[in-house]
């Protein structure tokens, strides 16, 4: 098993994450979620996150992730959907038809810390949430 490490400490802290579309609207096609997903690879080195698997559905997304533990999770999560939300509708402006005013987010979220599962039984589940 590998673990990172810091001044201080040595860690492996993963996550599953759910980000939900508002109303669960479906508008999330492999475009957008390439574009969702270069946008969080983007911000997650500020918030000391690496990115470890990323799948869509059409109206949310699953991502693995591992933190550091000083990590403020609810600060990156906060980050991430605004500036999200303010960039996709002006890339893609076929889904302010499909939302609400400027939302483009559910307010909510899942994190579930993955524990001492094996990461690659948490990759293969976030894999197969397309086929569902």
């Amino acid at each position: 098993m590998s673990y990172n490490s810091n001044y201080h400490s040595v860690f492996d802290i993963n996550y599953h994450m759910i980000f939900c579309i508002k109303y669960r609207r479906e508008v999330i096609n492999d475009e957008i979620s390439n574009r969702l997903k270069e946008i969080f690879e983007k911000i997650c080195p500020k918030y000391n996150i690496v990115l470890k698997e990323w799948e869509h559905d059409i109206d949310h997304i699953h991502m693995l992730i591992n933190a550091m533990p000083n990590t403020e999770l609810s600060k990156f999560v906060n980050t991430y959907k605004s500036a999200f939300s303010r960039l996709i509708k002006k890339e893609f402006p076929e889904i302010r038809r499909r939302l609400w005013k400027e939302y483009f987010w559910s307010r909510s979220y899942l994190v579930v810390s993955v524990g001492g599962a094996p990461s690659e039984i948490i990759k293969k589940y976030i894999q197969n949430q397309k086929e569902v």
